[in-house]
């Protein structure tokens, strides 16, 4: 579909998809101690941004968590999105961060 022939129903609906399926996946992050956000999204070219929080910022296989888990899942059952770009907040030490949930350290320096 074009992106100039979206109307505010098809981007509300888009909206409404990726919203649905995020809280899908959520559970199975928080389940370790992280949390999974959506940061931003552009419905119109299918472009979406999330981050991984908590105790996944200190996770040795949180960029396969992004990679292989989420952006998979949300192209493949959506078939607007076009890119994934995930992130992991740092904002934790790697202290904080491992002490929320079942995480490996991974040094970040």
């Amino acid at each position: 579909m074009d992106a100039t022939a979206l109307t505010d129903e098809d981007r509300a609906d888009r909206l409404a998809q990726l919203t649905e399926l995020m809280e899908m996946l959520r559970p199975a992050v928080q389940s370790d101690g992280g949390d999974l956000i959506l940061k931003e999204v552009d419905v119109e070219v299918g472009r979406v941004e999330v981050q991984l929080q908590g105790s996944c910022s200190s996770c040795a296989i949180s960029s396969s968590t992004l990679q292989a888990g989420v952006e998979r899942i949300l192209k493949e059952r959506l078939d607007w999105v076009t890119e994934v770009i995930g992130d992991i907040d740092e904002s934790l030490s790697w202290e904080e961060s491992s002490a929320l949930g079942r995480g490996s350290y991974t040094p970040g320096w």
